[in-house]
């Protein structure tokens, strides 16, 4: 038996619980994890509020996580047990997500943590890191073009906005004035006041619209006078419109289609040893404190992310 965080009907903060539960043995392809760290999310969030209609509850939250290979199943050769390692995984599967002490994951999915880092601050990089590559590729930019990207100073958009410039982009970002130096350290070209204004003041900065926007913020609708006619968006929610609006193209950034880019999580962890990806650990929670643990996630304002931490 293993402790996980569970959600146990759809709701606030109070429905979440510590549960014990079975976990089998990894099969072939398939490496199971002695979980320290399970990053919370947004996505974490929304399956507590909503639930999911396809699998029955209880649902175990937590899209990435780090920790040491427990096990491996056969035709497993990269991996060893005790590898320190940074795994992304879908709650929405019948094992669950990442916030278990003992974590099933096909192998594609797992690499090594990034030289330097602990388990908790590479706790935080998977899903984000493939979001942010994901959303790049997508938009798929020529070097010298001009990428705006909402949400600044969060998380996701402090891996996008370094990994945009390794990519010859002039990147532009929104920012409150506290955080104006942060953006700028994470690679920014050209940070503008957050709020009601942006998309006027990226107009102005880009002299008549970006070639695209990267979409952290999810400000949806109001953020497309930004872009120039046919430019793009890349959005990290449910689109609940057309694949192209006022000569933009949206892309729906789904980062479940690309849990397995094992290369990608490889170029993550290279990128975070180098120091090019900032790892930012923002909170430390037991698992019996993880409603805390959303609180302070719903609250807003975090500079990194809350990390479920199992001894």
């Amino acid at each position: 038996m293993t402790r996980a965080v569970a959600i146990v009907e759809p709701g606030g903060p109070e429905v979440l619980r510590v549960v014990e539960r079975d976990v089998r043995d990894p099969e072939p392809g398939e490496v199971r994890l002695a979980v320290r760290g399970a990053a919370v999310n947004p996505t974490d969030i929304a399956l507590r509020q909503r639930g999911d209609a396809e699998i029955s509850p209880p649902w175990i939250p937590g899209m990435d996580a780090a920790g040491t290979v427990e096990s491996v199943g056969a035709g497993v050769e990269r991996l060893g047990v005790g590898d320190r390692v940074m795994a992304a995984v879908t709650p929405r599967r019948a094992e669950g997500g990442a916030q278990s002490e003992l974590l099933l994951v096909p192998a594609a999915s797992v690499v090594p943590i990034p030289a330097g880092a602990t388990l908790e601050q590479a706790a935080t990089l998977p899903m984000n890191g493939l979001t942010a590559l994901r959303g790049l590729e997508l938009l798929d930019l020529p070097p010298g073009a001009t990428l705006a990207v909402t949400g600044g100073a969060g998380l996701l958009a402090s891996y996008v906005i370094p990994i945009a410039k390794l990519q010859g982009l002039r990147v532009l970002a929104d920012a409150s004035p506290a955080d104006e130096e942060l953006v700028r350290s994470f690679g920014a070209d050209v940070v503008l006041q957050r709020g009601d204004e942006l998309p006027a003041a990226i107009r102005a900065a880009a002299h008549g619209g970006v070639d695209a926007v990267f979409d952290t913020a999810v400000l949806g609708r109001s953020v497309l006078p930004a872009i120039r006619p046919g430019g793009a968006l890349a959005y990290v929610r449910t689109w609940d419109g057309d694949d192209v609006e006022n000569g933009v193209a949206i892309h729906r950034v789904l980062v479940r289609e690309v849990l397995e880019r094992t290369d990608w999580l490889l170029e993550l962890s290279e990128l975070a040893a180098r120091g090019v990806l900032a790892l930012r650990v923002a909170a430390v929670f037991p698992p019996e404190r993880c409603s805390d643990a959303h609180r302070q996630m719903e609250a807003g304002g975090l500079r990194g992310r809350a990390v479920i931490v199992f001894d």
